[in-house]
């Protein structure tokens, strides 16, 4: 794959950014045609689908990052000079080329190829059906931005296939495959990593958990639960589950008050057995397969915890591995806690919906990773590219 020089890659990123803001009303109205045609049926998945003035100036925003953040590529990791004098230098590389498989919302289609392009990737968009005229108007302003600059529209693709031409291209790719990342549900990674034929990234689901040590601090607790829970419920970042220690001071009148102040901001809550007894009008869990669901919806579980390590163990058992908070003023223990909750982020007296690359500091995202290779947590520019080693000599051989 050519090298692009940063030059023309940000050009490129700056064309994208006056073309983004002249196709504004285009971009809106090809949204709308998405949004007439969704049944409204699952509530996360068309708030995500939205594309107004505020989602576009995000699109601009995150390019804008991009853009000015430095070239990934070709970036020293390490040397080492050998007695035998060879040098070996070991700096980062593009991947080559990159799928990502996504659902309803169309301002991946800029995060995603932006990231891609800007680390000298090729990027195949696989994006629902649901947000099909968003996209095609996204990725021909992309077009429009490579063409402007003298690049081929190879360079970011949009793949409008169906679930079996989905497959059979997994299977049998009519071109190399690098990198495939698929970004949604556990139906959709189960079904890619079946099929692919190349590595896989997984984007996996959110189902995030919340514990409340003996010695939390309770009105920060309720602040935390409820931005958590309710500031953006089709988010990964959100919060599903609610884990109280039973040696909590005033254990049931707290219980009682969560309850009402969840309520309050129109979520369900379901309860496990020792909860019930508090909260006997509550509807009681009666699977724990529940415990594994993430729930992107006005909904969350709470349950008690026996301490500390019973909470640790609960929150690794069934956790999706991306992010967990303990609320407590004991520093040591959540110390503990976060050295042991396996998670891509773990928090101390802080929100879930942080996990996310603007808030960290990384910019723009790809996914919220919860692999484990070759990176964990938001996927931003440094994080989509991969490393090879430049070795250099003068006739050594190996004896």
């Amino acid at each position: 794959m050519k090298l692009l020089k940063t030059e023309i890659k940000n050009k490129v990123l700056q064309s994208m950014i006056n073309i983004l803001d002249e196709r504004r009303e285009a971009i809106i109205a090809a949204n709308k045609q998405d949004l007439d045609a969704f049944t409204k049926d699952d509530q996360a998945m068309y708030d995500r689908l939205i594309v107004n003035d505020k989602k576009v100036d995000g699109m601009i925003q995150s390019v804008k990052e991009v853009m000015s953040q430095e070239d990934p590529v070709d970036q020293e990791i390490s040397n080492v000079f050998l007695d035998n004098g060879l040098k070996i230098y070991n700096k980062t590389a593009p991947f080559g080329t990159i799928m990502i498989i996504y659902e309803s919302r169309p301002d991946v289609t800029i995060e995603a190829a932006v990231l891609a392009f800007k680390a000298n990737n090729k990027i195949l968009l696989k994006g629902g059906k649901e947000a099909i005229h968003s996209n095609k108007e996204l990725v021909n302003c992309w077009h429009k931005a490579l063409a402007e600059n003298g690049l081929d529209s190879d360079w970011i693709q949009l793949m409008t296939l169906n679930r079996e031409e989905t497959q059979a291209f997994l299977k049998n790719p009519s071109q190399k495959l690098d990198l495939i990342v698929p970004r949604g549900g556990e139906r959709l990674i189960a079904f890619v990593k079946e099929h692919a034929q190349c590595a896989v990234l997984i984007s996996g689901r959110g189902n995030n958990f919340l514990f409340v040590n003996k010695d939390a601090d309770w009105e920060k607790t309720k602040k935390v639960i409820v931005n958590a829970k309710t500031h953006k419920i089709s988010a990964c970042n959100a919060l599903d589950k609610i884990l109280i220690d039973e040696n909590l001071p005033d254990f049931e009148s707290k219980l009682k008050e969560l309850n009402e102040t969840l309520k309050a901001n129109d979520v369900k809550v379901l309860v496990d057995k020792d909860v019930s007894k508090t909260l006997s009008d509550n509807q009681l869990i009666s699977d724990d397969h529940i415990w594994y669901e993430e729930f992107l919806a006005l909904q969350c579980i709470v349950g008690t915890a026996k301490g500390l390590d019973d909470a640790i163990e609960k929150i690794n058992t069934y956790s999706g591995g991306h992010s967990s908070t303990i609320m407590t003023e004991d520093k040591e223990a959540a110390f503990a806690f976060m050295q042991q909750i396996d998670s891509a982020a773990v928090y101390h007296n802080a929100s879930t919906r942080f996990t996310d690359g603007g808030q960290m500091g990384v910019g723009a995202e790809l996914a919220i990773s919860t692999d484990k290779l070759h990176h964990r947590g938001p996927l931003g520019l440094k994080q989509l590219t991969t490393n090879k080693y430049y070795v250099f000599g003068d006739g050594q051989i190996r004896v």
